[in-house]
């Protein structure tokens, strides 16, 4: 396994174990610099959203990459003022003219908003038929929202999006998209840093010589969660890619699984008021 692999989604599309993660990163330059960073480094994977406000830069980026386009995955998410099956295909539409592209790769529900979702799903599934994207899903989807909205839906979500780190493993939910065939994919893996002061991490970091942020991209991967950890940094971004040379034993993944405290850092799924 290296920054190439890929997992095959339950359409046959194939997206990256790692990918670089862009929330919070200003338009402009900043952005712009950590997505030419990221690939010029291997990644071949970017995820943004509408609400980031950086699509634009997202989009400058890869075109002065140098990097064809299709061997971009390139990630965004439909905001849940935009929710709904028409303001969806206009939100969709906006976020490609940004993105200067002419399709997107995967593109997900951001949150679950109950029956204003579904509508948003039946525009989904339309412009994947239209073959404008070409892996559709849902972000902070939990088993609850899940089992009211695949009835509804004529194609199964390929990935849910959720926060996910050694504190909060949600191991149910985990399980459920496995049984589902619906990849999971990790926000926030690495607690905005706060893996560094965790003294297990820190101990198993010793162990492999690695960071404990490294020990912990590792992990996800082991337990087949798609990662995609953020920053603007140069040297985090390379190093954040710097974990394909060791394998965490079962035993240390164990240990890793122990610190679960079903602790969230973003907001709950059922209580967001956006």
């Amino acid at each position: 396994m290296n920054i190439s692999s890929k997992v095959k989604l339950n359409n046959g599309v194939e997206m990256p174990w790692l990918g670089l993660g862009v929330f919070q990163s200003k338009d402009g330059t900043e952005v712009e610099n950590a997505v030419k960073t990221a690939l010029k480094n291997g990644y071949r994977s970017i995820d943004t959203a509408a609400i980031y406000q950086n699509e634009s830069g997202v989009g400058t980026a890869i075109n002065e990459s140098g990097i064809p386009r299709e061997e971009i995955f390139l990630t965004s998410k439909v905001w849940n003022s935009d929710q709904g099956y028409q303001t969806t295909l206009t939100a969709f539409e906006e976020s490609l003219k940004k993105l200067q592209t002419s399709y997107l790769d995967l593109y997900l529900i951001h949150w679950p908003k109950g029956k204003r979702s579904v509508e948003t799903w039946k525009a989904l599934e339309e412009l994947y038929e239209k073959r404008k994207i070409r892996a559709i899903g849902v972000s902070n989807f939990l088993v609850h929202h899940l089992e009211d909205f695949l009835p509804e839906c004529k194609i199964i979500p390929a990935v849910n999006q959720v926060e996910f780190h050694p504190e909060l493993i949600q191991p149910e939910l985990l399980k459920y998209c496995q049984n589902k065939n619906i990849q999971l994919e990790a926000w926030s893996p690495i607690m905005k840093g706060r893996v560094n002061d965790i003294p297990v991490l820190q101990s198993l970091a010793v162990k492999y010589n690695k960071t404990p942020v490294q020990i912990v991209i590792r992990w996800d991967i082991q337990k087949r969660v798609v990662t995609i950890p953020k920053s603007v940094k140069a040297e985090r971004i390379i190093s954040n890619a710097d974990i394909f040379d060791f394998h965490l034993s079962d035993e240390d993944v164990v240990k890793i699984d122990r610190l679960d405290q079903d602790k969230r850092i973003g907001p709950h799924p059922d209580y967001i008021s956006f």
